[in-house]
């Protein structure tokens, strides 16, 4: 385990590399002035535009920039954003808030996704089956800014079941609960068609009749041999979703006025900082490839006949 476990971290190096110089070669390879439009609508001073082409090269080749941008990224510094505050440090105190907003939309999702294709996989063409087929399909047509506006409409502003906002630097899981379920609907339908289709096909496995001709109870075949084979798949969309939910909440942050990395991004597109963007997105690519590599290490846990090593 441990050399697969290194293994795959060196895998992670060029990865990291070429995914962050496509980012930074998206934002800073386009020609214009890359200091125009960061101290608003009057022109840089002359101090500003000297520090900027002192730390980050532009008259420089690309690749060298992203050299120097790199070197910097190593040693924890992600650059400044426009207003002159570490882009680290805004990340660490808005990254707190999407990981609580990622992690609960990824509970939901997986506990009612799992639930609902377990018990419509056992049952296929039931009664249980059919609700579930037409709700997750309806969920998936659905785009999420309309799901997102709906919801908070009724449970917050008409039912005021959940706050219809959840703004703040730190605001409360119960403010988030509403978000999350909103974030993670779409993924949700996903988890609960492709456990159905899991638990239906290994229901009629050759394994499974053998543990049914050795008296096994129900529950045990279903629950220790059946489901672990259908959570193998499971695991890995929800390993991949939890790096797209960190980062795709932009709509989502936006809907309940969340001060999330999403927002974050959204505001630095819109302002053209290109340091902010480039920052959050590189932090953003190295969860992603944790979660790749977590989801990996999960497999041998779920099916002892999948080696790491």
């Amino acid at each position: 385990m441990g050399k697969y476990i290194v293994r795959r971290l060196l895998q992670m190096i060029p990865v990291v590399i070429l995914s962050t110089f496509l980012i930074y070669a998206m934002v800073f390879a386009m020609p214009g002035d890359p200091t125009a439009g960061k101290c608003g609508e009057r022109p840089c001073p002359a101090a500003y535009i000297e520090k900027f082409n002192a730390k980050y090269h532009p008259d420089d080749p690309l690749p060298v920039q992203y050299g120097y941008y790199a070197k910097n990224v190593l040693q924890g510094d992600l650059g400044e954003n426009q207003y002159g505050r570490p882009v680290a440090e805004e990340l660490s105190e808005r990254f707190t808030v999407t990981a609580k907003l990622a992690v609960m939309a990824l509970i939901f999702e997986g506990v009612i996704g799992i639930l609902a294709g377990v018990l419509a996989g056992l049952r296929k063409g039931g009664f249980i089956d059919n609700p579930v087929l037409i709700s997750t399909l309806f969920v998936i047509s659905v785009p999420i800014f309309v799901t997102g506006f709906a919801a908070q409409y009724f449970p917050g502003l008409k039912w005021e079941i959940f706050p219809a906002l959840a703004s703040g630097k730190n605001p409360s899981l119960f403010a988030l609960i509403l978000p999350a379920m909103v974030l993670g609907s779409t993924s949700l339908a996903y988890i609960a068609r492709l456990m159905r289709s899991n638990i239906s096909d290994n229901i009629k496995s050759d394994y499974v009749r053998t543990a049914k001709a050795k008296g096994l109870k129900k529950g045990r075949i279903v629950g220790v041999h059946t489901l672990r084979n259908s959570l193998i798949p499971v695991v890995t969309f929800m390993g991949y979703d939890f790096g797209a939910l960190l980062g795709g909440a932009i709509v989502t942050e936006g809907i309940f006025g969340i001060n999330g990395v999403g927002g974050y991004i959204f505001k630095g597109i819109q302002n053209r900082d290109g340091i902010a963007v480039v920052g959050a997105v590189t932090m953003l690519v190295i969860v992603y490839l944790l979660m790749n590599l977590l989801v990996d290490l999960l497999y041998g846990a779920l099916d002892p006949r999948i080696s790491n090593d």
